[in-house]
């Protein structure tokens, strides 16, 4: 671990007026393809590629906190899960698969990885002789508390280009968009 510290992430600050910034990559690409296109509305672009090059650098964050964190991505969603679930900390592995969108069988050669590395335990579910449930050892809670702190840190310097008010704008948007592919 880097001792709770989240690596520095480039930020794409508002400037301080509050003016935007006169033009980024995807500006130039638009401009570009309108130059050479001007028949198609390249508007998606224009809204889509500064999501994905956002995308990319939220792949950074997660990946410098899961790792300062001892984690990979994977083990990070099985334990993020287990942690959300409250105390005693444990699912079913048929609900970790609803959670993580995982199969059957990744789902067992996943929990079976973080049963090596003492992060999970398997017991059998008290409710049921034949089930079992997957419970979080305090090393695994260790592990995802430090990864959250960590990732929200790094998301956060992210959003600091923007005020609070932009932040819940954004969100609320992203959330209009994204409720058609949920």
């Amino acid at each position: 671990m880097n001792g709770g510290q989240a690596p520095r992430l480039r930020s794409y600050a508002i400037r301080d007026n509050g003016a935007m910034p006169a033009n980024d990559e995807v500006d130039r690409i638009v401009g570009a393809w309108t130059r050479e296109r001007p028949d198609l509305d390249f508007t998606p672009l224009q809204v889509l590629s500064r999501v994905g090059r956002l995308a990319r650098h939220l792949e950074r964050a997660r990946r410098a906190a899961f790792s300062a964190s001892d984690l990979e991505l994977w083990e990070f969603d099985v334990l993020s899960a287990l942690r959300r679930a409250g105390d005693p900390y444990q699912l079913s592995p048929k609900a970790l698969l609803q959670q993580t969108l995982v199969s059957s069988g990744t789902m067992t050669n996943r929990i079976d990885r973080l049963v090596e590395r003492m992060l999970v335990e398997r017991r059998m579910d008290p409710n049921d002789g034949r089930g079992i449930l997957v419970v979080m050892t305090e090393r695994g809670r260790d592990r995802v508390d430090s990864a959250i702190s960590l990732l929200l840190q790094g998301e956060s310097e992210l959003l600091d280009g923007l005020s609070q008010a932009d932040q819940d704008r954004l969100s609320g948007l992203l959330r209009k968009l994204s409720l058609d592919f949920d």
